[in-house]
């Protein structure tokens, strides 16, 4: 029985009451879905819910008179071993065997799909995420985001929310022109222009502008630099898009800033905030009042030389992501964009919108990589980066990604390349992915053995063979995994999942460590009904592990 299943259980009882006349309680005040928790002192039963407390009042009754009605009810309910109450009015409720146990019948019955849902069923959300400059390789900066944007995303898809997976890509501005000009400048063979671009991929970048298309730096000036922009820009984005993609980072769209201004949808933006009233003139330019919604300050939209702000395009495409229907959008910022919270939200609710309702700003902290104690320096523009695709051919995908997923976007990270790659049970991610390996390793000797996963869902398993009480610690954690998947969806933290893979590792472990859970008969001995229970069990663990390192992007390998 897994926690949803007794909520409905106990809400069901609560229905009875109400229906027999036993309890005073109006049909609106019943709960749509009853809290329970795991307790946290041994002894107090499998699950524990303070729902007498949260309606006693409602019904006209004192919550430990409640907690008894529902005790004797819930008492004589399929599924439930004993009701205890506890205090002013808890109930500690203890689930049998058989209904235990039931639950790893059901994940192996569910397979990939356990731990989905239906919460956020109907929700449209855009995850906009790194949103680099076309203009050099990903770095670490990038790195954290291309982690916790695409986790973001695989838990919110897991919870049923509509999800697509966005790049922005700033090629608008001065800085592209600076692109092309350090380009140019590594073909001539002179130094990187002031504000240009330095490194070794200049220099390889220009080599293939010209294999691209021969001739290029001959052109005249003006020509040759919108020619090469265009031509490196070109190579520059493939190559992030390929690192992404063998980063296990997948977008739905590269969405490009330079196509909002190319398609009118700025100057369209603009009348739509005069028409809202939400702009002014003022020296020659032009301001959207923000301060009316909370922001520090007005934003310009236009200087007063005539040139486009940032903000302007920023406001654009906001109204052009909820012109594409999405519900809600989800921005990853940097470090150093704490401002840009009040003035998005400001922004929103100028255009009309409700921020708390359709806007989710997450800022992200730096993360240090050190490389035998000394931390790895990182700058583009100065030529010493070290990119992602150096950084997880060094580290690994797996060990990278599964490292960065494990700690909130808002915690500062310094990460010891040394420590994320050892194989040892010290290292979390070893830890989770070994968890996984022992499970295929035992399966594989079962097979070997000649023992069969018996039918599941079918009279030849007996659901209460898993009655030690180590069996019935690891289908408790096993039951809890659609609840926090769900949780990680809900408040953006997949970091979530992480930790639960551990913690259930850890009880997986001591579960294989003790000698009355053994799966596997001893000896001479024939496979029991315990045996092949105990199998369903482990092919229980298998699936769940594998399917919360897949909501991270990391593999879950068999072997180790």
């Amino acid at each position: 029985m897994t926690p949803e299943q007794l909520s409905s259980t106990v809400r069901d009882a609560l229905v009875a009451l109400v229906a027999d006349g036993s309890l005073a309680l109006a049909d609106a005040d019943l709960p749509s879905a009853v809290t329970i928790e795991r307790p946290r002192q041994k002894g107090h039963g499998d699950y524990a819910t303070n729902v007498a407390l949260q309606l006693a009042k409602k019904a006209g009754t004192n919550p430990r008179a409640l907690a008894t009605l529902l005790a004797e009810r819930l008492g004589s309910t399929d599924g439930v071993a004993g009701v205890e109450i506890a205090g002013p009015g808890f109930l500690n409720i203890t689930v049998d065997a058989g209904a235990q146990g039931k639950v790893a019948a059901d994940i192996v019955a569910a397979g990939a799909a356990y731990g989905r849902s239906r919460t956020l069923d109907g929700l449209k959300v855009n995850v906009e995420f790194i949103s680099a400059n076309p203009t050099g390789p990903l770095h670490l900066g990038h790195t954290r985001w291309a982690v916790l944007g695409d986790a973001i995303g695989r838990v919110l898809d897991a919870a049923g929310a509509e999800v697509t997976r966005e790049f922005y890509i700033n090629d608008r501005g001065v800085q592209m022109n600076h692109f092309a000009d350090s380009i140019i400048a590594a073909a001539l063979g002179q130094p990187a222009p002031e504000d240009g671009y330095a490194g070794a991929y200049v220099a390889e970048l220009a080599t293939a502008v010209e294999a691209a298309r021969p001739g290029i730096f001959d052109l005249p000036a003006d020509e040759r630099r919108t020619a090469v922009r265009a031509e490196g820009y070109a190579l520059q984005l493939r190559e992030q898009q390929e690192q992404l993609e063998a980063f296990q980072t997948h977008f739905d769209v590269w969405f490009s800033e330079m196509s909002l201004h190319e398609s009118g949808s700025v100057p369209d933006t603009l009348a739509r905030l005069k028409d809202l009233g939400h702009v002014y003139e003022s020296e020659g330019a032009l301001f959207m009042r923000t301060t009316d919604f909370g922001d520090d300050k007005d934003r310009v939209l236009i200087k007063s030389d005539g040139e486009l702000t940032y903000f302007a395009s920023d406001t654009a495409y906001y109204l052009n992501k909820r012109a594409r229907g999405f519900d809600r959008c989800l921005y990853l910022l940097g470090a150093d964009h704490h401002g840009y919270v009040n003035r998005l939200r400001a922004m929103a609710a100028c255009v009309g919108d409700d921020p708390d309702q359709t806007l989710d700003v997450l800022i992200g902290q730096l993360v240090k990589i050190l490389r035998e104690g000394v931390e790895v320096k990182l700058s583009k523009r100065k030529g010493t980066i070290v990119t992602l695709t150096e950084l997880a051919d060094e580290i690994g995908v797996d060990a990278l990604r599964y490292s960065l997923a494990r700690y909130p976007a808002d915690s500062p990270l310094t990460l010891d390349i040394a420590e994320i790659t050892r194989a040892s049970a010290d290292n979390p991610v070893y830890y989770v992915q070994y968890a996984h390996a022992r499970t295929c390793r035992m399966i594989a000797n079962a097979t070997d053995l000649g023992m069969r996963l018996p039918d599941a869902l079918g009279d030849d398993f007996d659901a209460a063979l898993l009655s030690h009480e180590r069996d019935g610690q690891l289908l408790r954690a096993l039951a809890e995994f659609p609840r926090v998947v769900a949780a990680a969806a809900e408040l953006r933290e997949p970091h979530r999942v992480a930790r639960y893979l551990e913690d259930t590792a850890s009880v997986f472990n001591k579960w294989y460590d003790t000698k009355e859970c053994r799966m596997l008969p001893q000896g001479d001995e024939p496979v029991s009904p315990t045996n092949e229970a105990r199998l369903v069990l482990v092919h229980a663990v298998r699936q769940v592990v594998a399917n919360g390192l897949g909501l991270l992007g990391v593999s879950a390998p068999e072997r180790m």
